[in-house]
């Protein structure tokens, strides 16, 4: 009878070891999908990129600057008003873009030339999914000037009102340039305090600009052109150095191979857990032992 009650308080006096020795055991079931999950995470994350579509901006842009009904003689005029942070601003003359820029501190303001006679000024702003919002006020304006030579006013456009490339690679935009007097000189300032890029234009039509940006950021680019009159276009842009995209992938044989990171965590954690279960319950044991010995009785 007193071993079976003894057998009985020996296996209760190991059971808090048993109990920690199975947690121990245990949790890499309970922790590894978290690290797993970790894992995949970061894995996934490499090849994979999604854009959440969200509503058009529903604010429209103002133009402050210039009031509504002004003359002008020179040119470029300047363009200002309030906007949306972030957001990229164009403006519309007669519904022919002119220009653009990215709004900061909720405002904006850039420099654009004018169609002879009488000009309609709309302002609207594009998010980065390129949803427009509504049209600003509309600010009617003149430009009244005798040009010189008898061809029509030279004009400089491009259906791009933004665009990028990463630093170090080739940013090309298409222009065309049209009206005045061949030859033409155009003159390209990229916004990142390079020298002005020149180039001589034999007859009008379409051409390419190119720069290379060595640094990401976002860039105003202003286009001048003038024909052989003297007469002159403007045209302000907006140019985007990327960051350049950090993957943990490699390439090789046209095959993705993922590096994975091996969390150690988990089973740092097991050992420690393992260690101190099993001490514990020797601990447990030898009291028990001590306690029975102090009492006369029997260790087992």
């Amino acid at each position: 009878m007193g071993i079976a009650k003894t057998t009985a308080k020996m296996r209760f006096s190991i059971r808090p070891a048993i109990v920690l020795c199975i947690t121990a055991a245990t949790l890499p079931a309970i922790l590894m999908p978290a690290a797993a999950y970790a894992v995949t995470q970061q894995s996934g994350s490499v090849g994979i990129q999604a854009t959440l579509p969200g509503p058009a901006p529903n604010q429209a842009p103002t133009i402050d600057i210039p009031s509504n009904g002004q003359s002008f003689v020179n040119l470029p005029i300047k363009v200002s008003g309030l906007c949306q942070s972030g957001l990229l601003v164009e403006v519309y003359k007669n519904n022919v873009f002119t220009g653009s820029v990215v709004c900061a501190g909720g405002s904006y303001s850039l420099q654009i030339d004018l169609f002879s006679g009488r000009n309609d000024l709309v302002a609207r702003q594009y998010d980065a999914l390129d949803q427009a919002s509504p049209d600003s006020n509309t600010v009617s304006v003149t430009y009244n000037t005798s040009f010189a030579g008898n061809a029509p006013q030279v004009l400089i456009t491009t259906q791009y009102a933004k665009r990028g490339a990463d630093p170090g690679s080739v940013l090309t935009w298409p222009l065309s340039i049209s009206g005045g007097n061949a030859p033409y000189a155009v003159s390209i300032d990229w916004g990142d305090k390079t020298a002005f890029e020149l180039l001589s234009l034999a007859k009008p039509g379409d051409f390419n600009a190119v720069h290379t940006y060595n640094a990401a950021g976002t860039y105003n680019i202003t286009v001048k052109a003038t024909d052989a009159n003297g007469n002159t276009a403007f045209l302000q842009l907006v140019g985007v150095g990327n960051g350049p995209i950090t993957q943990t992938t490699k390439a090789a044989n046209q095959n993705v191979i993922i590096e994975k990171e091996i969390i150690w965590w988990p089973f740092i954690l097991l050992v420690l857990l393992a260690i101190t279960g099993f001490w514990l319950g020797r601990k447990h044991q030898l009291d028990t032992i001590r306690s029975r010995l102090r009492r006369g009785q029997r260790p087992f």
